[in-house]
């Protein structure tokens, strides 16, 4: 099922004509029908957020079929950069963090108890030394392995998220990051700069980059086009940006076209 099936999907669950649709979302009649009919490959993101909007569905779903989460929890900034780190983390690294969460859960949770404790025997009193000796010890491994680092090279030449850079070759610092399943198919870093792609990325993020020449419509990637490089979405015959400010790039404008890697995450400001 592609973006054009799942529109008419929700279109139908919801009883939407396209007339209506049209309406709702502010988009000519006939845009909207050609791009429903599979004549517009490449729909303006301004339009495809417009009908997320619309439907009461994510953008997500609509261009990957990425099933949007439907609980009501509101996170705050520290909750979600716990998460963050959580993600980062191998298998090992989350086990270990289950484990502490759930010890901490249970101290929160236990009432105090008005009753008087019975002195621990000195076996008792050794016992209970060791195998708190022994937990430190494998906490220390644990956290050893759960922040495990590997180095690759950051580009000190800024690819453009904004009007575009030339880029040339440039100096590049060797820098250290989390070793995990999220960034091992990082080849390198790129810094950006501009704010087209804001609210998600800003001037000066620290993009993992995945070398390869080219991607899927709808993924992120780093272009160069008539020796100028992009950060921006794919989107088959033009590169879009996530700021509306910022109009399409038509690829056919240019006559060197280039896909230079796919962005595969950021790194976390420090």
């Amino acid at each position: 099922m592609d973006y054009k099936e799942r529109i008419k999907k929700l279109k139908s669950q919801k009883k939407i004509t396209n007339d209506q649709l049209a309406v709702m979302t502010g988009i000519p009649l006939g845009t909207l029908s050609k791009l429903l009919a599979g004549i517009s490959d490449s729909p303006k993101l301004s339009n495809m957020v417009a009908i997320c909007d619309a439907l009461g569905c994510s953008l997500d779903y609509i261009v990957k079929g990425t099933e949007e989460n439907t609980n009501n929890y509101t996170l705050d900034p520290d909750e979600i950069e716990l998460i963050e780190d959580y993600r980062m983390l191998d298998a090992y690294g989350k086990d270990l963090a289950a484990l502490i969460m759930k010890k901490e859960k249970e101290r929160v949770l236990a009432a105090p108890s008005a009753t008087v404790l019975a002195m621990p025997s000195v076996a008792q009193t050794k016992t209970a030394a060791k195998k708190s000796s022994a937990s430190i010890r494998v906490s220390e491994q644990s956290a050893e392995k759960a922040f495990a680092r590997r180095k690759l090279f950051l580009y000190d030449m800024p690819v453009s998220a904004g009007t575009g850079v030339y880029l040339d070759e440039s100096r590049a610092e060797e820098i250290a990051i989390p070793d995990t399943v999220k960034t091992q198919d990082a080849d390198f870093a790129l810094r950006i700069s501009g704010n087209s792609m804001e609210p998600r990325y800003h001037d000066g993020d620290v993009l993992l980059i995945q070398n390869c020449d080219s991607v899927e419509v709808g993924e992120l990637g780093i272009f160069v086009l008539d020796g100028s490089g992009y950060f921006k979405i794919f989107g088959g015959d033009r590169l879009i940006s996530m700021n509306p400010k910022y109009g399409d790039i038509l690829l056919k404008d240019f006559e060197e076209v280039n896909c230079t890697g796919r962005v595969v995450g950021k790194l976390k400001k420090k």
